[in-house]
C-alpha cells in the first residue's frame, strides 16, 4: 500500500529528524573554552570531552598547554572541513555540521 500518485509523506508523521549543530559554534567552543572539552560535549564526543576536561582540572595545570594545543588543532580542523566530512564534519551521531 502506497500513497496515490502527487501525495508524498506527511512530515509530522516521519521519523525524527536530528537537529544538525553549528560548526562555526563548535570552532569557537574549542578554539575559546577547547581545555574543558566544552566543543566536545556540544558534538556528542563525551568520553573525549570528559578527557579534556579532567585532564586541565585534576592535572594540576601541567597538562593544560598540550590540552590546549590540542583543542586548537581540533577547532581549526572544525572550521575547515567540509560539511559531512568523516571525522571533522559530523557530530557523534554522525549528522553533519551546518554552516
Amino acid at each position: 500500500y502506497s500513497a496515490p500518485p502527487g501525495y508524498g509523506p506527511v512530515p509530522a508523521y516521519g521519523p525524527p529528524g536530528y537537529p544538525s549543530k553549528s560548526k562555526v559554534a563548535a570552532g569557537i567552543l574549542a578554539l575559546f573554552l577547547g581545555t574543558f572539552g566544552i566543543h566536545n560535549f556540544y558534538l556528542g564526543y563525551t568520553g573525549k570531552a570528559l578527557f579534556q576536561l579532567l585532564g586541565t582540572l585534576l592535572s594540576c595545570g601541567f597538562l593544560v598547554p598540550l590540552i590546549a594545543i590540542w583543542a586548537f588543532i581540533e577547532g581549526i580542523l572544525i572550521l575547515s572541513a567540509q560539511p559531512g566530512a568523516q571525522p571533522w564534519g559530523v557530530d557523534a551521531r554522525g549528522v553533519p555540521l551546518s554552516n
